[in-house]
């Protein structure tokens, strides 16, 4: 129940300015050392908290915003000062002349506007202080609120970007693959059904064992193996793969970036050389830096097709969502050979 009337609060941006204000106003009705009854108290407290309010939404919603945020510092403090001075005044006023004769047996004295306006060190002691502090507190609640929902925010824009580039990432490889799966049917090929059986493994992988940020590096690797394994079955003798690695059993990387910059060299380095292309794979491990290297040959004149980055630039975005800061890519295009590669921070995990 009070989970409910929490979230419910958390949802409502009004209900939450209410709440703040009526807590405040709890606050310095009950912490009041006085012997006055306690509907003088309640009275005096309210003629208090308006002022209070003023101030912190003046300050939270206009000056700050429009001047300290924008840097220009001395309109702040001038409009600072000034609005500070009115509201200190007016605070003022509002008890004397409208507070106290509530509760005060008349006949009595009330200090003349003119002395409200000049006395500053009353102004200072008895109400700058006293209505700033709330409204600080204020500022500092709000501006830790937003801070709090800026980065709930962050994280949800960064996981639907992350699906939207895996969900434009998976189809793309899956195109390719049932392509080549397609070529061996069509000449009967007796290595159909093995290419169907690495497809279902590959897939089994995709679809239901990478559906978290990170995943053991292990896992990529044999995805990796899978995925050479069934190109080798469509382009038989005449393409040239190596694959090494050296790498920890207890690494954890993001899913698919390693399989798709692979992809990209099958596409366009086997898929577009009609010659003996050739493809190297290197995944090397130094402390927690993992460092993935794939070379492949290129035609001597390359298609083009525009079509042809979407695996690098998913994996450029990719790398700068999940590895900001700790990660480097490098792409090394020559006349008849394509290179890229990527260093990366990994995280390590109990096994």
């Amino acid at each position: 129940m009070i989970k409910d009337i929490i979230a419910y609060i958390r949802n409502r941006r009004v209900l939450k300015h209410i709440v703040f204000w009526c807590l405040i106003y709890t606050f310095l009705v009950f912490t009041q050392s006085s012997k006055e009854p306690f509907w003088v108290i309640a009275i005096a407290k309210l003629s208090h908290l308006i002022p209070h309010i003023i101030s912190s939404y003046f300050l939270a919603y206009w000056l700050v915003p429009k001047y300290l945020y924008s840097k220009k510092h001395l309109q702040f403090f001038i409009f600072g000062f000034i609005s500070a001075y009115i509201i200190c005044v007016f605070s003022r006023i509002l008890m004397v002349h409208v507070a106290e004769p509530l509760f005060r047996v008349r006949p009595f004295e009330q200090e003349p506007i003119v002395e409200i306006l000049t006395d500053w060190r009353k102004l200072i002691k008895g109400y700058f202080l006293n209505i700033y502090s709330i409204t600080f507190l204020f500022l500092f609640v709000k501006l830790s609120l937003e801070r709090v929902e800026e980065q709930s925010l962050n994280k949800e824009k960064t996981a639907i970007e992350l699906k939207m580039l895996k969900a434009q990432l998976n189809p793309h490889f899956l195109f390719n693959t049932l392509n080549n799966i397609y070529s061996l049917s069509v000449i009967n090929s007796p290595k159909t059904s093995e290419s169907i059986g690495k497809l279902s493994e590959i897939l089994d992988y995709v679809l239901y064992r990478c559906d978290q940020k990170y995943v053991p590096l292990s896992g990529e690797i044999m995805l990796l193996e899978n995925y050479i394994s069934l190109e080798r079955l469509r382009y038989d003798e005449r393409l040239e793969v190596t694959f090494t690695n050296n790498v920890s059993s207890h690494t954890k990387i993001a899913p698919l970036i390693l399989l798709s910059i692979v992809e990209n060299a099958f596409k366009h380095g086997a898929g577009e050389d009609s010659g003996s292309p050739k493809i190297t794979i290197d995944l090397q491990q130094k402390d927690s830096t993992l460092t993935f290297r794939v070379f492949n040959t290129t035609a001597n004149q390359p298609q083009k097709n525009a079509n042809g980055a979407i695996g690098l630039d998913n994996i450029k975005k990719q790398l700068e969502l999940l590895y900001p800061n700790t990660h480097t890519i490098t792409i090394e295009q020559r006349e008849n050979s394509f290179q890229v590669i990527i260093t990366l921070k990994t995280t390590a995990y109990e096994s």
